[in-house]
């Protein structure tokens, strides 16, 4: 019995000993031994901390999801440790980015928070829906409601607090909707007076500026030429302008062209071939041109004009042959056969009826992120050259990833509930790094 008590005390003495062991053992498992992490609620791969792709930033760690007031942001040092906690930027990640919002307080009125609502061009159809302006700040030009409010691109405290919710999503370069210094768009105000600002604010934080070139009156090959040729000279040297190293070693800056598809491709060859005299090819103001693919016929175009690469822009999956999600595999193909760009664009949904009234037709739920995720996931399938996210704020069409806050009065607007209002930074920040992960690897 003695013998029988000592061999199950011995035992016991073993368990205990054993129990201990595992404790350490787990107690030395810190989250930066695992690689994934969790922050925000979200699993996060992580990036490699000498990633060339990461051009500035090499801190890999990632904290919780917490964006800080710009107004709490006293020094420069403050801000470099706030961004080293933050996911470092991927420069192949662009979000469509709009500085046309106003306010009484920075512009002496409401500005685009106002947009008409569009009348059907049938005017039959018309008369089913309502029409005239929104009136801010309760009643605006969208279907959600921005956590900022109905706020002014010329405010400097606004501008901060998207290059934190840029950071925080990992995206490396917005592309500006840019009209020339005596262009506007039909709702609102000129624009290039607060471009300055957007780079300085932009340097800060680490983030690139693209341009997104609009279609404004009377654009053709000639006024293009001295457009691109004003941004370089007047932008062209400053540290947030984005450039792109090419296959042949140039350094180039990188232009979005929307709905390029308005001038014909003979117009485009003139300023994008090499064989003609008044091409912007191999002068200091040449540069990666980027067309919008809408049509499936407009890809001949495309290459016959002399672009460099394409986009697809819309967020809505269907809307059009470039947007259409399944056709991405074969446009890929088409652009590595023909040696140019592709990059798709991808939405967390699309709702216009703020401002189309009658487009419903076109609206994509966005299912609470999965809509999003989904097309995160197609885009990667086909191994796109850069990913482009409609939009980072476009408020009208519903695009927008920025945060948004439920609110209720005389209009009842969407919200993102039952999830946070950064849940669409934190899913972008997600795949910006499997994106990241996944280009290493195409690369090996």
């Amino acid at each position: 019995m003695a013998r029988l008590r000592r061999k199950s005390f011995i035992t016991l003495i073993a368990l205990v000993l054993l129990l201990l062991v595992i404790v350490l053992i787990l107690k030395t498992l810190t989250p930066e031994d695992s690689p994934f992490s969790d922050s925000g609620g979200i699993d996060l791969f992580k990036e490699r901390k000498n990633d060339p792709e990461m051009q500035e930033d090499k801190n890999d760690k990632q904290d919780q999801t917490k964006i800080i007031h710009p107004a709490l942001i006293e020094k420069d040092t403050e801000l470099e440790s706030i961004l080293r906690k933050l996911p470092p930027p991927n420069y192949y990640l662009h979000a469509f980015y709009y500085i046309w919002f106003g306010n009484p307080k920075f512009d002496g009125k409401y500005i685009h928070w106002d947009h008409l609502q569009l009348p059907h061009w049938d005017s039959k159809v018309a008369q089913g829906f309502p029409q005239g302006r929104h009136s801010p700040p309760d009643d605006i030009g969208s279907n959600f409601y921005p956590s900022l409010g109905a706020y002014s691109s010329k405010d400097p405290s606004v501008l901060q607090a998207h290059m934190q919710q840029l950071r925080t999503a990992a995206i490396g370069v917005i592309a500006v909707s840019w009209y020339p210094p005596d262009s506007k768009d039909d709702n609102g105000e000129a624009l290039d007076d607060i471009v300055p600002l957007l780079l300085e604010v932009a340097h800060k934080y680490h983030i690139k500026v693209a341009f997104h070139i609009e279609p404004y009156r009377g654009r053709d090959e000639v006024n293009m030429y001295t457009n691109i040729k004003y941004i370089i000279d007047k932008y062209g040297e400053h540290p947030a302008f984005f450039k792109y190293q090419t296959n042949n070693g140039k350094l180039l800056p990188l232009f979005y062209v929307y709905d390029s598809y308005l001038l014909n491709s003979e117009q485009w060859a003139k300023l994008l071939k090499h064989t003609e005299s008044g091409s912007i090819r191999d002068t200091p103001y040449d540069a990666i041109f980027i067309a919008l693919l809408v049509e499936e016929k407009h890809k001949r175009d495309i290459l016959t004009a002399g672009f460099d690469g394409l986009y697809t822009y819309f967020a809505t999956n269907g809307f059009s042959y470039g947007s259409t999600q399944r056709n991405w595999g074969s446009i890929k193909s088409f652009c590595e056969d023909n040696n140019l760009i592709f990059i798709p664009s991808v939405g967390p949904g699309y709702i216009d009826t703020s401002i189309r009234p009658w487009n419903f037709q076109n609206t994509r739920n966005r299912i609470n992120g999965k809509y999003y995720e989904t097309s995160l996931s197609a885009a990667l399938e086909a191994r796109p050259d850069f990913l482009s996210i409609t939009s980072f704020n476009e408020w009208h069409e519903g695009t927008q990833i920025e945060t948004a806050v439920p609110k209720k009065g005389q209009v009842v607007y969407l919200d993102y509930l039952p999830n946070r209002p950064t849940i669409y930074l934190e899913i972008t920040r997600k795949w910006a790094a499997i994106f990241g992960s996944e280009r290493r690897k195409w690369q090996e």
